[in-house]
């Protein structure tokens, strides 16, 4: 369920970001573009969906690894637990983004995308958390189910955008383990700086639409930092992001779910590995891992088609890219980045995909 829209809108207004009624992004933002209502024709989305049905799902079974994290957090660690859900090791601590373990992205426990692979462990499995930082508010990264089963395993403190709080506390967290922030603004748990950052996207449950922010996360330690795009398509506030608070050791950056239907939501797998570029300031040694991609059916192209063409991209730019198995750890503070990279990068999805979904 969502949150009333009036206690949205309560929360909302006092954001410099929420104008006539609604958070907007930096750029003019269309979530579908060139919608043609009729059936016929080749700009249609409908259509396109029924040809490009079956492309989004595996062949065969997805490799799912179960975590194997250590009982103290490491210095700079990440684990990919399938679409955007990410546990991240800074300096000692341990959070967890966008987490996602239901079997469905929707309102319904009987309709909307479902899972492509089983999760890779248990919500209670999950070790002490310092604090769980949400992106925004759709089903494919705020997920109530989830959320019910952190609160009976773990309490978490919550960090999230405008409005997200909202929601959090119709479904039971007290205000006090939640921390609401507008873009630019900062927290910090445990030595660790956390920023929200823009982005370039939309926000909504239900038919409430804009009503909550959504955002970025910048997670920088002593020595070591890391960024979390969220969801986003292209935007100038990169540049800024890059500007201000880079570079970074590991960006987290989304590759699927993009579609020429809304090009301004989500970024292509060129596009995502130019805003790693951009935000690291051309770092050689920061390693990308791109997230968004192989769990859920949310686009129109082939269920492997984002990491392959992410692959290619990030090797023309000479960005070293992290291309774990859902659920596997990936320590980057063992030796230099680029080699972990590189130690990282199996093509295990091949064996998932149809032959007209191989490089």
């Amino acid at each position: 369920m969502g949150a009333p829209a009036a206690a949205l809108r309560a929360r909302a207004a006092g954001s410099a970001n929420f104008r006539d009624g609604a958070f907007v992004s930096l750029e003019p933002t269309h979530t579908i573009d060139g919608v043609d209502t009729r059936l016929e024709g080749l700009g249609n989305p409908v259509v396109a969906a029924i040809r490009s049905h079956g492309r989004g799902r595996p062949r065969f079974p997805v490799p799912v690894v179960r975590p194997e994290l250590p009982a103290v957090p490491g210095q700079l660690a990440v684990t990919w637990l399938g679409h955007a859900s990410t546990l991240v090791e800074l300096e000692g601590r341990r959070f967890l983004l966008d987490p996602v373990f239901g079997d469905r992205v929707s309102p319904s426990l009987i309709t909307g995308p479902r899972r492509l692979h089983p999760a890779p462990c248990a919500v209670a499995d999950l070790p002490q958390l310092d604090a769980v930082l949400i992106s925004h508010d759709h089903y494919d990264h705020l997920d109530e189910p989830t959320i019910a089963q952190l609160e009976r395993s773990h309490a978490p403190h919550y960090v999230v955008p405008i409005g997200v709080d909202v929601h959090l506390r119709m479904w039971g967290v007290p205000e006090e383990r939640v921390t609401a922030l507008d873009w630019h603004e900062e927290t910090e748990l445990g030595g660790i700086r956390l920023v929200c950052t823009p982005a370039r996207h939309f926000s909504g449950r239900g038919l409430v639409r804009n009503a909550t922010l959504w955002a970025g996360w910048l997670l920088r330690g002593a020595h070591r930092s890391v960024w979390f795009a969220g969801d986003t398509g292209p935007s100038r506030c990169f540049e800024q992001i890059g500007r201000d608070l880079g570079p970074v050791d590991l960006t987290i950056v989304p590759v699927g779910a993009y579609s020429d239907y809304w090009p301004e939501i989500h970024v292509d797998p060129e596009q995502a590995v130019g805003v790693h570029r951009v935000v690291t300031r051309g770092e050689p040694a920061s390693v990308m891992l791109p997230v968004h991609w192989g769990t859920f059916n949310l686009a129109l192209h082939w269920w492997s088609e984002p990491i392959r063409r992410a692959v290619r991209a990030a090797a023309e730019a000479g960005v070293p890219l992290l291309a774990p198995r859902v659920g596997e750890r990936v320590d980057l503070a063992v030796d230099d980045p680029a080699a972990a990279a590189g130690r990282y990068h199996d093509p295990w999805w091949r064996a998932a995909a149809a032959p007209e979904d191989r490089d």
